[in-house]
């Protein structure tokens, strides 16, 4: 993980706690019943059973790690302050359309809870950044790997 800051929302880092839990308390338990299984069939070298649940361990213990380090650093956004927000920032929605095009809503995130086709970019994405720091009605330009394209802020909300 890089000293960056990482942002979350309030729900995304519940959402994160409940993996971690699950991760710890349900999938590790499971993966060591199915090691010690694989380790009592005998001979490990040729255990396809045993290296699979060892290659299972290791990522399992890389998500861990990387969940704790995410959620221990991590500012969380709280998106329940009081009146509308006045420019683009984690944790808000903001609702854009493109000259002739329809109107496309997103919710800014940190990039470890982005998920485009569900509407959440990260900030750190090429329409997230731009949008950063802007108001409603601003024209926003905006570069992505496809080309230059110009958007109108519509609505921000929380």
């Amino acid at each position: 993980m890089t000293d960056e800051q990482q942002f979350l929302t309030a729900e995304g880092a519940a959402e994160l706690r409940e993996e971690l839990d699950d991760l710890i308390n349900v999938k590790r338990p499971q993966l060591a019943e199915r090691l010690r299984d694989a380790i009592s069939q005998g001979d490990l070298s040729e255990n396809a059973d045993y290296s699979d649940a060892k290659e299972q361990q290791a990522f399992l213990e890389g998500r861990i790690q990387y969940l704790e380090n995410l959620l221990r650093s991590a500012v969380i956004i709280d998106g329940n302050d009081a009146g509308a927000p006045l420019e683009v920032q984690v944790g808000t929605e903001v609702t854009i359309q493109a000259e002739g095009e329809p109107e496309e809503t997103y919710r800014i995130v940190g990039a470890a809870e982005a998920d485009p086709r569900n509407g959440k970019i990260s900030n750190e994405s090429p329409i997230g950044s731009a949008l950063l720091g802007h108001r409603k009605g601003d024209l926003v330009r905006v570069q992505t790997p496809g080309g230059e394209w110009t958007v109108k802020i519509r609505r921000i909300s929380r």
